[in-house]
């Protein structure tokens, strides 16, 4: 079938709206009209090349939409249902089998390698293949090739066109606070950079029972979002020494901290920041080969912990349902971070987000 596409043709170049081919479904797989899909990190730094993901590549891994075709096999889902596209894992290795897909063996080839496990992909320009299956999805786009393991159906009434980014970056700062640190009712949380994934981090240690949250980041609009979403405490690294501020506020340091910017300096102040037992988790996706340092001794004698996240250690089809229930009684105002675009404007939407004039940028393409 034919649809609209936005491509990454060359690194660090502007997305193009193309017209594509895109295949049916094969076995296992689900044909999705995409809604709307949002914007993360991620899909920037694979056009820029960070992760050597293979170009002309259709990026795109936040998608919301409606199922209109299943292949063989399929019975998750039917034509008509409404979906959060997901990242994409193997469901057959140890730790698939285990209840961790978001730590799949396979998990660098099937989100990250720009076609299915065969080397073959659904999407062609004139004849020629165009490398798509990003994140099992390819949302940038008016249709998406998914799979059955990264749909995940949500109710009729769920608002659609903000939904997408609980696929990824949403679920990854939420689920890092909800499915990993777990912090008790009246523990306190750092989160050090407050984008989409930090504020989402923010608004589940309220959801949590943190009764000290606090917010750094260097850009007044955001520490000011930060508060209004639940944050007790904000701190603009640019003018202040962030560590010693929050071990100020915590009365000795943090119990836990999140890192979600990708800087090494600032991982260091993350783990700093922390008190006894204290754990750090690592979010922000970094160039690779990037590296960090840490006092051994600062870690050793307080006990901390440095954990790496992958995707808010989720279960998509378990997680991303009690988000939108949470968003539906109003304890998740994820609206508060979306800014809409049509799929033509996707280079402005990219540009604000890398500018930090848009949290969470949404490409709308049609209606739910």
């Amino acid at each position: 079938m034919r649809i609209t596409a936005a491509v990454a043709r060359e690194k660090e170049s502007p997305f193009s709206v193309e017209e594509l081919e895109l295949e049916s479904p094969r076995a296992g797989e689900v044909l999705v009209r995409v809604v709307a899909t949002g914007m993360c990190h991620t899909d920037l730094i694979c056009r820029d090349q960070w992760y050597p993901v293979p170009l002309p590549c259709v990026l795109g891994h936040e998608g919301a939409g409606v199922v209109e075709e299943v292949g063989e096999g399929v019975t998750k889902v039917e034509p008509g249902d409404r979906v959060v596209l997901t990242f994409a894992s193997c469901g057959k290795c140890a730790t698939c089998l285990r209840g961790r897909p978001s730590y799949c063996l396979n998990f660098f080839a099937l989100n990250f390698g720009g076609a299915r496990l065969d080397g073959s992909s659904p999407i062609s320009a004139d004849g020629a293949s165009v490398h798509g299956h990003f994140f099992g999805q390819s949302s940038f786009a008016t249709h998406a090739l998914a799979t059955e393991r990264n749909v995940v159906k949500v109710p009729e009434e769920a608002p659609l066109e903000i939904l997408g980014p609980l696929g990824c970056g949403v679920q990854t700062g939420a689920g890092a606070v909800l499915n990993t640190l777990h912090p008790e009712a009246g523990s306190s949380i750092v989160v050090f950079g407050t984008g989409a994934v930090g504020l989402s981090a923010v608004m589940a240690a309220r959801v949590a029972g943190c009764t000290t949250i606090v917010g750094v980041d260097v850009r007044p609009g955001r520490l000011e979002l930060a508060r209004e979403l639940g944050a007790t405490h904000v701190v603009n690294g640019a003018e202040t020494d962030a560590v010693k501020a929050v071990k100020e506020i915590t009365g000795g340091g943090a119990d836990f901290s999140l890192e979600t910017t990708a800087v090494p300096a600032v991982l260091r102040q993350a783990i700093d920041a922390l008190g006894p037992l204290g754990t750090c988790g690592v979010i922000g996706a970094a160039r690779l080969g990037t590296e960090a340092s840490f006092d051994m001794n600062d870690v050793l004698v307080p006990g901390k912990t440095i954990r790496g996240i992958v995707e808010g250690d989720s279960v998509p089809d378990v997680f991303i349902p009690r988000l939108v229930e949470l968003h539906a009684q109003g304890r998740f105002p994820l609206d508060r971070l979306v800014r809409f675009y049509d799929l033509e404007g996707i280079n402005e939407a990219a540009r604000d987000a890398e500018e930090g004039a848009a949290v969470k940028p949404i490409l709308r393409t049609s209606r739910g």
